[in-house]
């Protein structure tokens, strides 16, 4: 019988684990091991006493995304009809340097000798233009033999509407090999996009594969499941061959877990950032999670659904250093976990964020990791005072630079996924989290005019609790081109329900009752004529037309007397929410004990607090240093904090 329910957000600098059981939520970091990320999840059980027998875990996994970033996928084989085989070196023809005379080349995501093309056309309407005869299928086999890729990519032409030539290709093929069918990762319009994500399901996907079996090996009896892009958890067995969709795993948690936390405070509009050793990802949440079909990882779009949300090289380990003209830039190069900050004391030499953090004595040395690690002080002085030296500035002055570029780098993060899409975020709350988020919250508030922010209960590990409150789900699509006035009520109806009972189906396999299942229709429509899409909820067809016409109005400004088209449908199931709960903090009957510190900037002593001590109620004015067992927030001058009744920090201007 499982007792314990285990979340875990691998990183490039730390592996997060937050345990729920009868006792509550008990927490634990361990530094990531990137070569192999099962290592570090295994040792953070083993050090935690768990027995895998009794524990649920999910997890977001950084295999595919690092294994996409850095080009280390696997040797794949691209197969489209003939005439096609190119297809994803043309792409959309867009450049990426509009004025650039001379741009560099870009690799094509396969190369040509890994380009093959076949039979079995079919029409815009699904009648055959070409067969896919039994010499076709010999070809391709004799290929795949010389060849030996370690997986295949299938992208015929409408396999949407038909997948029969995808299915009898991936038939002779070889057992040992991966094999992607465009038909089966994404089933929509859009022969690029399609063939992209399923050229990337291939390229990473026996990565995921060989990951998930590993794990799953030193887990004896333990369910494991994985957080897919879209804030919902797929069990791992069934995780293998949809690694495209974990693309966003940890950032999607992390959004999972704000809104979490922070509905318990009564906030539903929120502007997040999670600020971790490496990275740091915004977005905006007013309700449930954004999702987007529009996404990129590196140079190439990501058609299935996915958290809408921001990322830049920008963390606690992004590297300080003075460019060819002398200027003082922060990141995107990040010291990672090994050897990581020079205070971390594994011979990083390099200035950080955090190694300015520790020098401006917003980080205390002897309270990192609750104490379990002790920061370098002085190699963290040796690394800013070199750059310090070059520029003619004290360390303190060095390290004050370091942060305000840091955050503004953050800032102009958050105004792309606000300002510039016409929400006013001084109506949101900021919501920081990530081991490094609660020392740049305030700043980053005042940067973008908002009087509101909160560092939430378990803010540095917030994406192993997001884990753990993230519902089993899946996001189910398929093209069905034509007009709506053409179309009737019942065949949408009926097209709605088949595509819904495939995700049931695999619902069902994850052990979710059919009754627990919740379920969401909605249509992606155009005016004939355009390429791109509104989604809209599923309430019948006499009423999607006017609602079509009122969204288009609002977003863009007209209607059009144009009739209406219908592309996509969609569907969404959850199953039910976790049986998660956050604790009640006691109300604050005395005044904490708290210390005196020396904070660069602040002329008197600055109060610092341990987070554990600080009760439902209590009132903090800043300038005031709050740590706890895996992050520390800084609250800064002219602000307040007051925590409320599960632990959240609120914070507000004076």
């Amino acid at each position: 019988m499982i007792l314990k329910y285990l979340g875990v957000d691998t990183g490039g600098t730390f592996t997060d684990f937050v345990l729920f059981d009868a006792a509550g939520l008990r927490i634990h970091k361990v530094l990531s091991t990137p070569d192999a990320p099962e290592r570090a999840i295994l040792q953070g059980i083993a050090e935690m006493g768990l027995d895998p027998a009794q524990l649920r875990v999910v997890h977001g996994s950084t295999v595919a995304t690092n294994a996409a970033l850095e080009g280390k996928g696997v040797r794949t084989l691209y197969i489209g009809n003939r005439g096609l085989k190119d297809l994803l070196t043309i792409g959309r023809q867009a450049r990426r340097e509009l004025y650039n005379l001379q741009p560099e080349p870009i690799a094509p995501p396969v190369p040509e000798g890994l380009c093959l093309e076949t039979g079995g056309r079919l029409a815009a309407d699904g009648s055959l233009i070409e067969d896919l005869t039994e010499a076709d299928l010999q070809i391709l086999v004799e290929a795949v033999s010389e060849l030996k890729p370690r997986a295949v990519a299938i992208n015929l032409l409408y396999a949407y509407l038909d997948d029969c030539f995808e299915r009898e290709i991936e038939a002779v093929l070889p057992e040992a090999v991966f094999v992607s069918r465009s038909s089966a990762v994404l089933p929509e319009a859009g022969e690029y996009e399609r063939g992209i994500a399923t050229w990337l399901n291939g390229w990473v996907g026996p990565l995921v594969e060989g990951y998930i079996g590993r794990l799953q090996a030193g887990l004896p009896g333990a369910r494991v499941s994985v957080m897919q892009s879209s804030g919902e958890a797929i069990a791992a067995q069934q995780a293998a061959h949809q690694a495209v969709r974990m693309l966003l795993s940890g950032p999607a948690g992390g959004l999972v877990g704000a809104r979490f936390v922070a509905a318990a405070s009564g906030h539903e509009r929120l502007l997040s950032f999670d600020m971790g050793g490496t990275s740091t990802d915004v977005a905006l949440l007013d309700g449930a999670p954004r999702l987007t079909r529009e996404g990129r990882i590196g140079p190439w779009p990501v058609a299935v659904p996915m958290v809408d949300m921001h990322t830049i090289g920008a963390g606690g380990g992004s590297i300080a250093y003075l460019d060819d003209g002398g200027m003082l830039q922060v990141g995107p190069e990040s010291a990672g976990a090994a050897p990581g900050p020079a205070c971390y004391g594994a011979g990083g030499e390099r200035p950080t964020v955090t190694d300015a953090n520790l020098v401006l004595g917003r980080l205390r040395a002897d309270a990192f990791l609750g104490g379990r690690m002790r920061l370098d002080l002085a190699a963290a002085r040796r690394a800013v005072g070199g750059l310090a030296e070059a520029m003619g500035l004290s360390p303190e002055q060095a390290a004050e630079g370091i942060v305000r570029i840091a955050n503004e780098h953050m800032a102009r993060a958050l105004r792309v996924i606000s300002v510039q899409r016409g929400v006013d975020p001084r109506g949101f709350t900021l919501v920081s989290f990530g081991g490094a988020g609660g020392l740049h919250v305030c700043a980053l508030a005042e940067a973008l005019g908002m009087t509101q922010a909160m560092v939430p209960v378990q803010a540095g590990v917030l994406s192993a609790l997001g884990m753990l409150a993230s519902r089993p789900g899946r996001q189910l699509a398929r093209t069905r081109l034509g007009l709506l006035k053409e179309l009737s009520e019942d065949l949408i109806r009926r097209e709605l329900d088949a595509l819904a009972e495939s995700g049931l189906q695999a619902l069902l396999a994850e052990g979710v009752a059919r009754a627990q299942v919740e379920r969401r229709d909605s249509l992606d429509l155009r005016y004939r004529g355009q390429s791109y899409t509104l989604n809209l909820p599923w309430e019948g067809l006499d009423q999607m037309a006017e609602q079509f016409h009122a969204r288009h109005q609002v977003r863009f400004g007209h209607r059009m007397e144009a009739p209406v088209e219908l592309v996509n449908l969609r569907v969404g199931l959850q199953g039910p929410s976790p049986q998660v709960a956050l604790k009640a903090v006691p109300a604050a009957a005395a005044l904490a004990e708290w210390e005196s510190i020396r904070v660069t900037g602040v002329e008197a002593e600055v109060p610092c607090y341990e987070r554990a001590e600080l009760l439902a109620g209590r009132e903090i004015v800043g300038p005031a240093l709050v740590t706890e067992q895996v992050s520390t927030s800084w609250i800064a001058p002219g602000w307040r904090c007051r925590v409320d009744g599960v632990g959240n920090l609120l914070l507000s201007q004076t």
